[in-house]
């Protein structure tokens, strides 16, 4: 590299944020303390209505690893975390939200994966829960069968378990280009995992090294209905006479299948990732099944799958009425919500 244009940082950290004042200090500041340092940290601003920017931008001002963007206009949640994505400049890259935590070791840990296993596309750490004051509330192991090396495995697994924050792991930059970007209809965030599943194995640190805050303002608890949550990706999904709940939940699925065919791997682990998404989209009909949501270890989704698709409370289907599950599948699962 030349003197003018000096070498990138190996790892880009995406921050896409709206009116995130009251905890983003907290987690810059735990994203500068990480003893990996080669990275940039990229704060997008979603027209925020709060100081969210002016906090970005006094970190900004001291340490230069550090750029902070402002949109002109709310875009959506979706878009702002599709903008961090193509301004990445790292060999990797990385989603942080701005009300969590991270211990100091997690990205050197997830580097070291990447670095040792050409195999693995992405890499990530056991998740914690903490409440508003960075509490611990619950560890999560890793239940998902991502790391293993059929396609369709790995496809299924993410169709049907619980668990798994992969989508704030360390990914490979050209893998996370190259996918479709994170959309707007319902569970966007879990098609888009599944596509970069498709591109190869996932490997998790098996530590608890990533702190989810689980608090009143997070987007899955303030927008509980599949309407509201769109919304909150793209404004434009609040519209119900363009953007009925149906038109949601058939691009949803409609997602799983084009990320499908346009994953690298052969035509008959196609053909057996297609089926068995048939077979998931049969169960997944069954009204029984929701109750695999409420045993989520993510307390915003077990309050989800309490709640109709425009969130209203609902009760619970009769227990009596469950059929047994079948042999060597995973218990059905709805993902959970969109990144904030």
């Amino acid at each position: 590299m030349t003197a003018d244009r000096p070498r990138p940082p190996r790892l880009t950290l995406g921050l896409p944020v709206y009116n995130g004042e009251r905890y983003l200090a907290e987690a810059i500041d735990a994203l500068l303390a990480q003893t990996f340092t080669d990275f940039e940290l990229v704060v997008c601003d979603n027209a925020s209505t709060d100081s969210t920017v002016e906090i970005a931008q006094a970190y900004a001002d001291v340490d230069p690893r550090v750029r902070v963007l402002r949109q002109p206009r709310n875009l959506g949640s979706a878009a702002n975390h599709n903008t961090v994505v193509r301004l990445a400049r790292g060999e990797y890259f990385k989603w942080v939200s701005h009300d969590d935590l991270y211990a100091p070791g997690l990205l050197q840990a997830c580097i070291d994966v990447l670095d040792s296993r050409p195999d693995v596309v992405l890499a990530h750490a056991w998740t914690a829960f903490v409440d508003e004051n960075g509490t611990t509330i619950n560890k999560v192991p890793y239940p998902l069968a991502t790391d293993d090396p059929r396609p369709d495995v790995r496809f299924d697994s993410l169709l049907r378990v619980q668990g798994g924050d992969d989508i704030y792991g360390v990914i490979r930059t050209p893998v996370v280009q190259a996918v479709a970007p994170l959309g707007s209809h319902h569970l966007a965030d879990r098609t888009f995992v599944t596509e970069l599943a498709l591109q190869g194995r996932f490997a998790n640190v098996p530590e608890c090294l990533y702190f989810r805050r689980d608090h009143p303002e997070r987007a899955e608890r303030a927008s509980p209905g599949i309407r509201r949550r769109c919304a909150q990706l793209d404004p434009r999904r609040a519209d119900p006479r363009r953007h009925p709940v149906v038109r949601l939940l058939v691009e949803y699925v409609l997602a799983y299948v084009t990320g499908v065919l346009r994953a690298p791997i052969g035509p008959r682990e196609k053909l057996r990732c297609l089926g068995r998404l048939a077979l998931w989209v049969v169960g997944h009909l069954d009204p029984l099944r929701r109750r695999a949501l409420l045993q989520s270890p993510d307390p915003a989704v077990r309050a989800l799958g309490a709640r109709s698709p425009s969130g209203r409370p609902r009760p619970l289907p009769p227990a009596g009425r469950r059929r047994p599950a079948r042999r060597g599948r995973h218990p059905s699962r709805s993902p959970p919500a969109a990144p904030r």
